[in-house]
């Protein structure tokens, strides 16, 4: 795996305010074929009870669910390729509606064949503790709309502040700008 500095640089070097959802040099064919090669790969591996689906309207360009029973880990998994980076690429072990888990982590046997797999794919793999980072890029997200929103809501006496949830609010990572709905 790429060292830290190398993909934070990356990450940065590919976040581009005017284009959200996807690059402008966006190749719809070489998207297809990556993300079918990443699907193929995780269902030899564990086997053909992983879905995967696109998305839309996203940074990301799709998703791969590896079920409890079948990771491992005794918990859910996801893989998410997105389309900025040639391309980059996240995992991590999910818990509940597939929600991050904060405590479980990724085997470091997986992350290796994951990197290797990304790696012969073209990918950068993306650990998920860098996407947890906070957002420092140019591009303006939803988190950064929240803050103006609740404002303008307290301003006109619809809520009131609440000291617990304002630490959050505005807060955009890194997760937030290349694997979310925009």
């Amino acid at each position: 795996m790429l060292p830290m500095d190398q993909i934070r640089a990356l990450l940065l070097k590919h976040d581009d305010p005017h284009h959200l959802e996807r690059p402008a040099d966006f190749n719809l064919d070489t998207s297809r074929e990556c993300f079918a090669r990443l699907v193929s790969a995780l269902k030899e591996r564990f086997g053909p009870s992983c879905p995967s689906g696109l998305a839309q309207d996203a940074s990301f360009y799709g998703v791969i669910n590896i079920p409890a029973d079948a990771s491992g880990v005794g918990s859910p998994m996801r893989v998410e390729m997105s389309n900025f980076g040639s391309y980059f690429v996240t995992a991590e072990v999910v818990a509940g509606e597939w929600v991050p888990s904060g405590e479980a982590s990724l085997t470091e046997e997986f992350v290796t064949w994951l990197d290797g797999l990304c790696t012969a794919a073209g990918c950068t793999l993306v650990p998920a503790e860098l996407l947890r980072e906070p957002y420092d890029g140019l591009s303006v997200l939803e988190a950064h709309r929240d803050e103006e929103l609740v404002a303008a809501l307290v301003a006109a006496g619809e809520v009131t502040e609440d000291e617990d949830d304002e630490e959050e609010v505005g807060k955009a990572y890194w997760h937030d700008r290349y694997f979310e709905y925009m």
